[in-house]
């Protein structure tokens, strides 16, 4: 991505992306993916310039993906560990964010629990701001990875429908899922208990359907999300069983589909 084509200082979620912008991030990525394959992995992209990984919450693929990203580009790279830091001694948020950022660091990679922290820093810091998640908000990279994988198999997402099924309600992935698809012009169907799936999920222009079966007839793909036990204060369907009875995504359920449709998962199951 180049300078002049990319001019935002953050990456702090999907909705404020335009669609051209996210074409832009998807170009770049599929252009990096043969680094992968190469025996020595490694590019000067990012060499010189300082990342530092603040994870808030537990990660095991997204805080991986950016630390293995950060070493073949090139850049040195730091995660921080809240557990033996001055949070410790009751030091804010925000202080901790000051004193890093007084290391003169390109780029805060940040995961937390509490929607709208990554967007609180990017406001008052300097160096760029990356939302590795925030709370039930976005998690807008994960949003892209999915999205570029859609892609690559499909072609042209322009009218390709995307059914998104399980815990709608508490869930990062489906909001920036739900924002980039649309803005590439697929259809997005939402589907789980009614507990799950909030009726607000068609003003991000989703429809919304609560029945398994219709919601993944002529599916081009179907993206299952677990159910987020982590935040939520009380049970909001009467048990496993049941959950998986009426809205688990089985061999039955998918001889109903196309035979094209495949199945996406972001973790963990």
């Amino acid at each position: 991505m180049t300078a002049a084509a990319w001019t935002r200082k953050d990456l702090l979620g999907i909705a404020e992306l335009d669609r051209s912008e996210i074409q832009l991030i998807l170009d770049t990525a599929a252009s990096f993916q043969e680094i992968a394959q190469r025996p020595i992995k490694k590019v000067p992209t990012l060499r010189g310039k300082t990342v530092i990984n603040l994870f808030f919450e537990n990660s095991t693929r997204t805080r991986s993906s950016f630390e293995i990203a950060e070493k073949r580009l090139s850049a040195d790279s730091l995660n921080f560990s809240s557990s033996g830091s001055a949070l410790s001694k009751g030091e804010s948020l925000l202080d901790t964010a000051m004193n890093l950022q007084a290391m003169q660091p390109d780029l805060l990679v940040i995961r937390h629990s509490d929607p709208g922290i990554p967007h609180m820093l990017a406001a008052r810091l300097p160096s760029g701001v990356i939302n590795a998640g925030d709370g039930a908000h976005e998690h807008p990279t994960q949003g892209l990875l999915d999205i570029m994988t859609m892609r690559q198999r499909l072609g042209n997402l322009e009218g390709k429908k995307v059914t998104i099924v399980g815990d709608i309600s508490h869930s990062r992935v489906a909001r920036s899922n739900i924002y980039g698809l649309t803005k590439l012009g697929a259809k997005v169907t939402v589907c789980g208990p009614p507990t799950m799936v909030p009726g607000a999920m068609a003003k991000l222009g989703a429809d919304v359907e609560l029945d398994l079966l219709k919601a993944v007839a002529d599916a081009d793909v179907i993206n299952v999300l677990r159910i987020q036990l982590e935040r939520q204060s009380q049970m909001v369907f009467p048990g496993n069983r049941e959950y998986h009875l009426m809205y688990g995504v089985t061999a039955d359920v998918m001889r109903r589909t196309k035979d094209s449709c495949f199945v996406m998962h972001p973790g963990p199951m």
